[in-house]
């Protein structure tokens, strides 16, 4: 089915999802380091119709598949508007984010919870929501734009670092990508798949 990424399928309303395209995904994240605000805008992903599935499970009585894949290459770009606080230092940033993942797993959680209606019958059309968990990552590249606000030298050497170093801060990373991915697939299942004719299709 991995065409399908890339083509869609418009008799059933399924737009191409290969890539990608998300107008707003917006973060808010508080610790005790740091406090911030993250718009990024115009997203692309792509790399959808090269992944292969390892693992797909269903389970009807909760409404909820989960979905295993590996990436070979995966690219996401857009642009970025930060907001917030890092070690007391205020941050208020914009610019082009460029993102590769190379060797990348992940598992997505696709669920619809039942929803009763006033009668106290189920709703036909409950919303949908898509959770992310990143596995594994072999590589890594990031490049991100006016990051020192437009002090070379200063970006030069932190692109360096993030590039170099991008294990341990991967770490830090892993939970942004979860939650953007997931925001992300959110609105594009409940967008391409809200009014699909499952009952249809699907046969017990």
């Amino acid at each position: 089915m991995r065409p399908f990424f890339q083509y869609g399928l418009p008799q059933y309303g399924v737009e191409p999802f290969d890539p990608f395209y998300a107008n707003e995904i917006h973060q808010k994240r508080s610790g005790p380091f740091f406090n911030y605000k993250l718009v990024l805008r115009n997203v692309t992903e792509a790399g959808w119709t090269d992944s292969q599935v390892t693992n797909f499970r269903s389970e009807f009585p909760k409404n909820q598949i989960k979905v295993t894949q590996i990436f070979p290459d995966k690219r996401l770009n857009g642009y970025y508007e930060i907001d917030g606080t890092f070690l007391g230092q205020k941050v208020k940033n914009s610019g082009a984010w460029d993102l590769k993942l190379f060797d990348y797993s992940q598992t997505l959680t696709v669920s619809r919870k039942p929803q009763k209606d006033l009668d106290g019958e189920y709703m036909r059309r409950p919303p949908i929501k898509v959770k992310c968990n990143i596995q594994t990552c072999k590589k890594l590249e990031l490049h991100i734009g006016n990051l020192a606000g437009g002090r070379t030298i200063v970006e030069n050497m932190l692109d360096w670092i993030i590039n170099t170093a991008w294990q341990p801060g991967f770490v830090i990373m892993a939970p942004l990508i979860n939650d953007l991915v997931g925001t992300a697939f959110s609105d594009i299942f409940n967008k391409d798949f809200q009014y699909f004719p499952f009952e249809s299709i699907f046969h017990e």
